[in-house]
């Protein structure tokens, strides 16, 4: 463990509670042997018990009121000449409450994240494809619907779409759409027809949901197709670091579908070099992550979304030997990231999940051996299995040894008729 001084004590303030914080947690742990604070509405296993996490349970942090007492609170005990708290959020609605809070917040905490004006505009995935289109990045073709009075039978016609069925149906902005749960919820939809499409759109309206929908081309291809891209741009808006990952399979569960699971580190130059010019002209700060599906039809890579900050599965950036909390620190408390941009090239796996599970469920032979020659040479990382934190603790072994045993279950329910 690198405990290499910073003259300021840090202080890593986390907001969230799943595998993302573990994740950030790890990294600050990693770089700088501090234990972070994790605040969340309720306790998951990803989390608990942990040795580098000190976890605040608070039922209603996404609430601006209680966030913003919460906070105040924590600095007024910890705010020191010495200490530089670092907030950091973990999913997509709490990135949302920090920025639109940031000018409370500023005074006591570092604030790694862009002016909320363009948050705003980059979290809809419909106005995020416009910025697309202005900046020459490839996504699928895409209807938008703008409200439930668009959902009329005929614009689900493939000949109104100008792509075939099957199509994927998803809710432009997630932050709004987990905030209207029921019953038969997917984080994504597949719909096989005109009228499953229509019919998808009518329940997600009818929950209460009021933000545009997005009817999109079926890109072929299984998990083995997909990228996660991760870049990281400081302060000056220029990008310092980028980190590829060739994902080899994503959770199947309804509300999981997309979370990647297992990722191999890949350079394509071309592909980081379109995506740091992107970032760069629109004036971008801080992490951000691209989902992004090969198209073998024509070989292009398009970009599904932006999320606005580091992704779930982060932990594959510093496992590649990029520690993504030495970007934090070294762009707002040490200044020392210098002018030029890493792009990794270094050879690492990373699975959230059992390995033998990744061997059978990937469907891409070559992925595989390439992965497992990478395991063999020393390169294959957990983000839980880490050993300073499940050393004579058996309690955090048991949460984490229950978790990677569900997801047995998880995939032969889930992935039964998966290729």
């Amino acid at each position: 463990m690198n405990t290499a001084s910073t003259q300021k004590k840090i202080i890593p303030v986390l907001i969230g509670a799943d595998l993302n914080c573990y994740n950030v947690a790890r990294a600050f742990h990693e770089a700088y042997g501090v234990v972070s604070h994790a605040f969340g509405r309720y306790e998951i296993s990803a989390t608990m018990a942990s040795r580098i996490i000190k976890f605040h349970r608070v039922p209603e942090l996404d609430t601006d009121t209680v966030f913003l007492s919460e906070m105040q609170r924590f600095a007024k005990e910890h705010k020191g000449e010495d200490t530089a708290m670092i907030l950091v959020g973990c999913t997509d609605d709490y990135v949302n409450l920090i920025a639109r809070n940031r000018a409370t917040l500023e005074g006591d905490f570092v604030v790694p994240y862009n002016p909320a004006s363009l948050m705003d505009e980059l979290q809809s995935k419909a106005r995020f494809y416009e910025y697309c289109d202005k900046h020459g990045i490839l996504y699928p073709k895409t209807t938008v619907l703008h409200s439930k009075e668009d959902v009329k039978s005929d614009v689900f016609s493939e000949e109104a779409l100008g792509f075939s069925y099957p199509i994927i149906v998803k809710p432009s902005s997630s932050v709004v759409y987990w905030k209207h749960p029921f019953d038969g919820m997917h984080k994504v939809y597949v719909a096989q027809d005109p009228k499953e499409a229509e019919d998808i759109c009518h329940t997600i309206y009818a929950s209460g949901y009021d933000d545009e929908m997005l009817l999109q081309d079926m890109i072929p291809g299984n998990d083995s197709h997909m990228y996660v891209l991760t870049a990281y741009a400081g302060q000056d808006k220029k990008v310092k670091m980028m980190c590829l990952g060739h994902v080899l399979l994503e959770e199947h569960t309804p509300k999981g579908r997309g979370n990647h699971a297992a990722i191999l580190t890949e350079c394509n130059p071309a592909l980081c070099e379109g995506i740091r010019a992107f970032l760069e002209e629109i004036g971008y700060v801080g992490f951000a992550n691209f989902d992004i599906k090969f198209d073998e039809r024509d070989g292009t890579y398009r970009a599904f979304e932006i999320n606005l900050r580091q992704g779930r599965s982060n932990f594959y950036v510093t496992a590649s030997g990029e520690n993504i909390a030495r970007y934090l620190v070294g762009d707002h408390i040490t200044h020392d990231l210098g002018d030029t941009c890493k792009l990794v090239d270094t050879d690492s796996f990373w699975a959230s999940i059992p390995k033998s599970i990744v061997w059978k469920y990937t469907n891409n032979d070559a992925l595989i051996k390439r992965a497992k020659a990478v395991v063999k040479a020393g390169g294959g990382h957990s983000s839980l299995w880490y050993k300073y934190d499940l050393k004579a603790n058996p309690k955090r072994l048991f949460y984490v040894a229950a978790a990677q045993l569900r997801h047995f279950k998880k995939f032969k329910v889930y992935c039964k008729d998966y290729k």
